[in-house]
């Protein structure tokens, strides 16, 4: 009974919803995370991408940046809920997904969840946390629950891990194995605000820029259901046979060891659903494939050891792929 309700308030809001309502719903999370992310839109679009495409979001960027303020104003727009892991050496799995703990009062173990149960999940400096440790979240990453004691625990839905790393700093850090990059659908890189956006930023300095002060514009209902709408933006067999080229490139590549896996390739067409969706298009094109084919592909790319040696970066590789393997004609 519950599940035939449940299925018949997803139908009642799926109802009202198509891609003009996630065009103005982007707009609208977008203005509202843009008080506490300064002059950064696209950084929140990439980021409403990959939450509307189920996917994952990796942010390489230096200190101060705003990574944490991203999350938890993206969290607040949505009115859902958001935790902040901080990653240290001595993490524990059980300290990401939660331990079972024995209850004198009912005389068996109780489940006690981790800081994983969120909507939004911000694990800060996840590199700096053993590989052990760091795989405690590819469960959850790629199938929505935590295993425990044999028992399965489902997160919030919607769910997606921000995880952010820096690039300067590598001492005491564990690089992130190729198959947890694999499960992060975009990559991407906040910077430092321009000078107009310094400006304002330092005009309000009297007044804290904080998450607490975005207004939600939606609810993880209605998140769901877009969700569901982005898996109906039509795509092409001319712009799947583009994707499945320019994936096969970054396997022949000479500079690269390793190329894009299909799991990447699938994460492209997905995440290229949600770009065209809020944009307000129910159809994706090739130009949505080339606004994301760097960041859902440079971060699968495992290069040669000459390559990295001569300091080549697989952003440059992927660009100079686009400009060799041709879109389809329109």
């Amino acid at each position: 009974m519950l599940n035939a309700r449940a299925a018949a308030d997803a139908s009642a809001v799926d109802a009202g919803v198509d891609v003009s309502t996630i065009q103005e719903l982007a707009e609208r999370v977008v203005e509202q995370v843009e008080r506490v992310l300064v002059g950064k839109p696209h950084v929140v679009q990439l980021s409403l991408t990959a939450m509307l495409s189920n996917g994952h979001l990796l942010i390489e960027d230096n200190p101060g940046t705003g990574k944490t303020s991203l999350a938890r104003a993206l969290a607040t727009a949505i009115s859902g809920t958001s935790n902040r892991i901080q990653f240290t050496p001595d993490l524990l799995p059980g300290d990401i997904t939660g331990v079972s703990v024995w209850s004198q009062g009912s005389g068996e173990f109780e489940y006690r969840p981790g800081p994983v149960f969120a909507n939004i999940v911000l694990a800060d400096e996840i590199n700096r946390a053993s590989p052990k440790t760091q795989s405690a979240l590819l469960e959850v990453m790629q199938e929505g629950r935590v295993t425990v004691d044999g028992i399965a625990h489902p997160v919030p839905q919607p769910f997606m891990v921000i995880a952010t790393q820096n690039p300067v700093e590598h001492a005491g850090t564990y690089q992130l194995p190729e198959a947890q990059l694999d499960r992060f659908a975009l990559k991407a890189s906040i910077g430092y605000p321009d000078h107009a956006s310094t400006l304002r930023i330092l005009a309000d300095s009297g007044d804290e820029l904080s998450p607490e002060g975005v207004e939600p514009v939606a609810d993880v209902r209605l998140m769901q259901a877009l969700a569901r709408q982005v898996r109906a933006v039509h795509v092409e067999a001319s712009i799947v046979d583009y994707v499945a080229r320019l994936v096969d490139a970054t396997r022949e590549a000479d500079e690269v060891r390793l190329g894009v896996s299909v799991r990447g390739a699938l994460a492209l067409v997905r995440t290229a659903r949600a770009w065209a969706a809020i944009h307000g298009r129910d159809y994706v094109t090739p130009d949505d494939v080339k606004a994301l084919a760097v960041p859902a592909l440079a971060h699968r790319l495992v290069l040669q050891p000459e390559a990295e040696f001569d300091d080549v970066r697989p952003e440059s590789i992927v660009q100079q792929l686009m400009l060799t393997v041709a879109p389809p004609r329109r």
